[in-house]
């Protein structure tokens, strides 16, 4: 389950509700192939060259996974809902994926076993995030990376995370943190965005 676009999201969504629906969004199911170009450029520099296991928490229907995979990675994605875990395994059939119905805040997998963690808005929906994001770093290997896509959305009660915020909580668990802004690239989102959107990477 990725982006909340406005104040009046909620976490709570019925996201077995949206799943059918869900990819009608372009950043969402990546169809349209100027948004899909544009989401597989930034992957591949945000990723390892080298083939690397990568686990997508809050992976939605898996368009995100299925670009690492078109990559070369190796994928795990976990999402808390079954439907969208259908959906993504439909998506993957015959790669070298898995998926699995889960707490994105405590995903049922081992510790470091990955070698990168993305994580697209999800971060900000979560309980405490700076024990999520301690307990995420024990997820990867000596050397890994979280890559995390966040924003702020809205103005009048605006939902989410600061870029700043977000380098606060990560500056105990690494001192190579890198913030790229993405509000600017239309093509990320199918059309022009006002709001903050940004992504961090952080080698750990």
């Amino acid at each position: 389950m990725s982006e909340k676009s406005d104040a009046t999201t909620s976490p709570r969504v019925d996201w077995d509700a949206a799943a059918a629906a869900f990819d009608e969004e372009p950043d969402h199911g990546l169809r349209d192939p100027d948004v899909r170009a544009a989401w597989t450029g930034r992957l591949r520099a945000w990723l390892p060259e080298r083939p690397c296991d990568v686990l997508d928490l809050g992976c939605g229907t898996g368009s995100l996974s299925l670009v690492a995979s078109e990559q070369g990675h190796r994928v795990t994605g976990v999402d808390l809902s079954p439907a969208m875990i259908g959906l993504a395994r439909a998506k993957l059939a015959g790669r070298d994926a898995a998926f699995l119905v889960g707490d994105a805040a405590a995903p049922p997998v081992g510790e470091e076993r990955f070698d990168v963690l993305l994580v697209r808005h999800v971060l900000w929906t979560l309980p405490d995030p700076a024990r999520v994001l301690r307990h995420w770093r024990a997820l990867l290997r000596p050397g890994g990376r979280l890559v995390l896509v966040e924003g702020l959305w809205g103005t009048v009660a605006p939902v989410g995370i600061p870029a700043d915020r977000l380098t606060a909580l990560l500056a105990p668990l690494s001192d190579r943190v890198r913030v790229e802004p993405l509000s600017r690239d239309a093509r990320l989102w199918g059309g022009p965005v006002t709001d903050e959107r940004y992504a961090v990477v952080a080698l750990v």
